[in-house]
């Protein structure tokens, strides 16, 4: 049986939270499945020195981060069947990888600027460019000012 699988990005930003709400309620009307992956990294040097952390340490705080975001989600919407895994690597990689048999990457939008964009880059334009399936980008809401 193949189920309509939808895989969203969840980092614990607004953004992140917005779009597993959306693919829930999608998978929801599609009879289908989610997998909310959040990506970290810990690249032992600058990590250390900064946070004072260790790969362990990392790891479970993304594990909290996305353990808080699919609880809230999976309250509102019960009959859904919610998958969580925190995964290390750098997260448009790692994203664009576990979407690799999915029918829908579902990412948040941060609601940055266009200069933003043309200057660093982003998560949601990497993977825009590197996923196999289609990806759904779910916009800030009309009440929050852009760069926000």
């Amino acid at each position: 049986m193949n189920t309509y699988r939808i895989v969203v990005g969840v980092d614990g930003s607004d953004g992140g939270d917005r779009a597993l709400r959306w693919a829930v309620s999608e998978a929801e009307r599609r009879g289908g499945t989610v997998q909310a992956v959040t990506a970290w990294i810990w690249d032992g040097i600058e990590g250390a020195v900064i946070a004072k952390t260790h790969p362990t340490e990392e790891r479970a705080r993304a594990e909290q981060t996305l353990t808080r975001s699919v609880t809230a989600v999976t309250t509102t919407h019960p009959g859904v069947s919610v998958a969580a895994e925190a995964i290390e690597g750098a997260p448009a990689k790692v994203l664009a990888e576990a979407a690799r048999d999915a029918e829908l990457l579902v990412l948040g939008s941060h609601g940055h600027s266009r200069f933003f964009h043309a200057v660093l880059g982003s998560v949601t334009e990497e993977c825009i460019r590197a996923a196999t399936c289609p990806v759904v980008v779910v916009p800030t809401t009309a009440t929050q000012p852009v760069g926000a």
